[in-house]
């Protein structure tokens, strides 16, 4: 019996498949062993195993959100699908505590011959519901699916967006306890996306997720535990931050060759900060609702990796006469000043940052390509930089910000690494005005009228 606790439990699992060379070893797999077998001759197997899982272990408890990343080939798929009972396991077991809502593949279980509505009652009652619980649903279902008069028509001639639309309705309203999705949303116009968003944030209230995906930025907005699985084995299970940086990592890794990791040597930063100028003083004062950011020094012992092309020394934030500064008021107008020096020649370096939330979901952030992208500035080894970004500081949340920087040499597509820094500076939201949002911007004026 599962526990109670849990709504996903996962011991020692493993998922092995036999491959065959030639088609014809099949054939002498399954006569040859029995023979052999009858005349007391050692088996000969005509196959090797290919093991797509290998001693799954994972607990997921009721009401969490917990993605998997991964590589294509890592298991992800075939984990799910062990899971939601498409698939047995060689070893080992998955037990599941409620009824589950799975989105596997686009259109998995569509009669493709059948109308919309015919999937509807055939995919519902698979699912667990009754004929008056369908009845009941279906108007809502063709509401949130949204796709007109093709509710009416074959499947086989619907687009790929129309057939997701469907999928998640249903799956939407079958009153599940586990829902269990495996990159669908990625084939979903942006208004249906922001549809399905608001469901699941709704759903995660109460139910379980389970959440397959490449885009690591949405996993870190809607989990709160991720596990990455690669060739088939469990790499690393924890928060959605160390997850995806260790992920990003291993992929560069792979790219690029071996990665050097290191502490970032010391730069001297005065630690004495210059008195406010009267113009920020007059800015600072203008209103009661500002949105204070304390700012921390250049983190000397950040993590970071990178071939070691060039390196960052330092990041820090200043205003316009050029003061380091300590603290900024959201809607000011700063400058984020990245300083390195390059250890090889680069013909094409790239610097850049992310500003990221406690969960490591990136809020915004620029790099220096497109605009030098026609001018040719390589740096030479042995030469300093400096990339400067001036932007209006956002409305932040009160909480906790990390600033990422990068120095890479290629274009946007297609580059090397040679120096990312984790968390090198961080920011401090010490009180806000902001009510809603992850980021806020300055408003000009606010009012409100009668007439």
């Amino acid at each position: 019996m599962i526990a109670t606790d849990y709504a996903i439990r996962v011991q020692n699992l493993s998922k092995s498949y036999q491959i065959y060379d030639k088609p014809g070893d099949r054939l002498k797999q399954f006569i040859f062993p029995q023979l052999r077998k009858l005349i007391n001759l050692p088996t000969q197997a005509y196959f090797y195993n290919f093991p797509a899982l290998m001693d799954i272990s994972i607990n997921i408890q009721r009401g969490e959100s917990v993605g998997i990343i991964g590589r294509n080939g890592s298991g992800k798929s075939t984990l799910l699908q062990i899971i939601c009972g498409t698939l047995t396991p060689t070893s080992g077991f998955a037990q599941t505590n409620g009824r589950v809502a799975a989105l596997l593949e686009l259109g998995s279980g569509f009669n493709t011959e059948f109308t919309g509505r015919e999937n509807i009652y055939f995919n519902a009652s698979i699912l667990g519901l009754t004929n008056v619980e369908i009845e009941t649903s279906i108007k809502d279902i063709i509401n949130f699916a949204d796709i007109g008069p093709f509710i009416d028509q074959p499947v086989k001639i619907y687009s790929s967006g129309m057939v997701v639309r469907l999928a998640f309705a249903i799956i939407a309203h079958v009153n599940a306890d586990i829902l269990v999705i495996d990159e669908a949303l990625a084939v979903g116009d942006a208004l249906f996306t922001q549809k399905c968003m608001r469901f699941l944030r709704k759903f995660m209230l109460s139910g379980t997720v389970l959440f397959v995906s490449h885009d690591t930025a949405g996993i870190k907005n809607l989990c709160n535990r991720v596990v990455w699985l690669d060739k088939g084995k469990l790499i690393l299970s924890g928060s959605p931050k160390n997850v995806c940086e260790a992920y990003l990592k291993t992929l560069y890794t792979e790219q690029q060759g071996e990665i050097k990791l290191e502490k970032i040597e010391s730069s001297v930063l005065d630690e004495k900060f210059n008195k406010l100028k009267d113009q920020r003083s007059k800015y600072f004062n203008c209103s009661n609702l500002r949105n204070d950011l304390r700012v921390f020094q250049f983190n000397n012992l950040a993590p970071s990796f990178g071939n070691a092309g060039a390196k960052i020394l330092s990041v820090s934030i200043h205003d316009d006469d050029n003061n380091q500064l300590a603290w900024i008021v959201g809607g000011e107008k700063v400058r984020l000043s990245v300083f390195g020096v390059a250890h090889d020649n680069l013909d094409s370096p790239i610097v850049g940052f992310f500003v990221k939330d406690r969960h490591g979901q990136i809020l915004f952030g620029d790099n220096t390509y497109l605009s030098q992208v026609n001018i040719e500035k390589p740096f030479v080894r042995g030469s300093t930089f400096q990339a400067d970004f001036i932007f209006m500081m956002p409305i932040l949340p009160i909480g906790e910000y990390c600033v990422d920087v990068a120095i890479a040499n290629g274009n946007q597509h297609e580059h090397v690494q040679h120096h990312w820094v984790y968390d090198a500076l961080i920011l401090k939201s010490e009180s806000t005005s902001l009510t809603t949002g992850l980021v806020g911007v300055s408003m000009i004026d606010i009012s409100l009228r009668t007439h």
